[in-house]
């Protein structure tokens, strides 16, 4: 049986960037939303030309909510679940062995993941009615029932921490552990687990953050695949009904907003290594900013958009210091960090970084030309459909949809908005979210 439903799933992924690509790439995405009895947020694409569904469940449970001294209680949190479940009723516990092997007899999949702002679970499962209904089931039991067994989080805090300490001797993951906090200025999007903080934290820690933050009536979920609006319905409420009720009505803790810089900072770490490593950056902005399509087209022509970047070019091409560079904004719940990256030789590191910073200082007084902004708009327009072309693809655009409450209409009008970009509209966008003169640099490598 498993055998046949390994190939049913093969068969199945491979049909689904047919489908879409058939439908035609500007076709209307129907984003459905309705509000559960339970107080849950669904949101449904209907997909009904492959037999299969992905489904993502977001709480508010991120690491921005994790108590200073336990750093990455969300994380490992969302990873524990996978870890076994609790006996319920007639139903007996089941250890990870016999949850993987579970998942596996169904031909599904399920986990849980952490990052900044949400906690989220992920199922995927054929459509077959016996199918469905049991990986449902299965994962209403991991989601609310999650065992948090000690001696399985003894060994993954031992594993995690050697791990942590095999990454600090790497000179990208010390560039970012300088950087991170420099930034973000004590905010917890500026916060790194550590082997303190992992010892902090107990199952005791684990299960009360879990009752807190994972209730029916705090989740956003997200659907797409071959289900109508009913069996939807009942899915959600399969998947929520074991999570304990109500506790959504209190007012929330508030995180504090990601505090301005006010002064340059530049960090110099030495380090014995081949390639120096250099991050230049500042807070950004966040994702529900109407500045979003502007600063999204203009970074694609300063440093994301690869070969075809100003920093590539200025930096790579014309003068030899990195093979690579890049830039990119990071948006969320709060303002994400908009950074510059590059690796060179350290006897070069000085003047690949003011190289950065004069590229970067000439694109936010000056903004890109008019051939710039038209180049960047046939990319990002052009490849808007690799975007969508899975199921899975889709569900992250749908899921990011519903946690940043945007407009059900956003796919279909993705286009036209970066269409709509002007250079003027870069120009003030940058003006407005980037200061040049005040930004965190940090170089890792080189001697003392």
């Amino acid at each position: 049986m498993t055998f046949v439903r390994d190939r049913q799933i093969r068969a199945a992924i491979a049909a689904i960037a047919v489908s879409v690509f058939a439908s035609g790439a500007h076709a209307v995405i129907a984003i459905q939303r309705w509000v559960q009895p339970d107080g849950a947020q669904v949101y449904l694409v209907e997909s009904p030309a492959i037999p299969m569904v992905d489904v993502q469940v977001d709480f508010d449970a991120g690491g921005r909510r994790d108590p200073q001294d336990k750093t990455g209680l969300a994380s490992v949190t969302a990873g524990m679940t996978s870890r076994g479940v609790r006996a319920h009723g007639n139903q007996p516990a089941l250890d990870e062995n016999a949850l993987s092997e579970a998942w596996t007899d169904l031909g599904a999949s399920f986990g849980g993941s952490a990052g900044q702002d949400r906690m989220s679970f992920s199922l995927r499962s054929l459509t077959a009615p016996d199918l469905l209904a049991r990986a449902t089931a299965l994962a209403a039991r991991q989601i609310a029932e999650p065992a948090f067994p000690a001696d399985v989080w003894q060994r993954e805090r031992d594993r995690s921490i050697a791990a942590l300490k095999e990454a600090e001797t790497r000179p990208a993951t010390i560039a970012s552990r300088a950087y991170n906090p420099a930034v973000y200025g004590g905010h917890p999007y500026g916060r790194d687990a550590t082997e303190a903080t992992l010892k902090q934290i107990g199952v005791e820690d684990m299960q009360a953050y879990y009752t807190q933050r994972v209730r029916a009536c705090r989740a956003k979920v997200s659907i797409v695949g071959a289900v109508t609006r009913e069996q939807a319905r009942q899915m959600v409420s399969t998947l929520l009904a074991r999570l304990p009720a109500g506790g959504c009505s209190g007012n929330e803790p508030v995180v504090a907003e990601v505090p301005k810089l006010d002064a340059p900072r530049d960090i110099r770490i030495p380090f014995d290594s081949a390639q120096a490593h250099v991050l230049i950056g500042q807070p950004g902005y966040r994702r529900s900013d109407p500045d979003h399509f502007a600063l999204t087209v203009g970074n694609y022509i300063l440093g994301g958009g690869g070969f075809v970047s100003r920093l590539y070019g200025e930096v790579r091409e014309k003068r030899g210091l990195s093979y690579s560079v890049y830039s990119y904004f990071s948006p969320g719940l709060h303002e994400g960090a908009f950074s510059i990256g590059l690796q060179t030789r350290p006897d070069q590191a000085a003047q690949a970084v003011q190289v950065s910073r004069d590229v970067l200082r000439q694109f936010v007084a000056d903004g890109p030309t008019e051939a710039e902004l038209k180049a960047a708009k046939d990319n990002l327009i052009g490849g808007f459909a690799l975007q969508l072309d899975t199921n899975r693809k889709l569900l992250g655009n749908v899921s990011g949809i519903a946690w940043n409450n945007l407009p059900l209409n956003y796919l279909d009008t993705w286009t036209q908005r970066i269409e709509a970009v002007t250079v003027a509209d870069i120009k003030a966008a940058f003006a407005r979210k980037l200061s040049p003169d005040t930004m965190v640099t940090v170089v890792v490598g080189g001697k003392p």
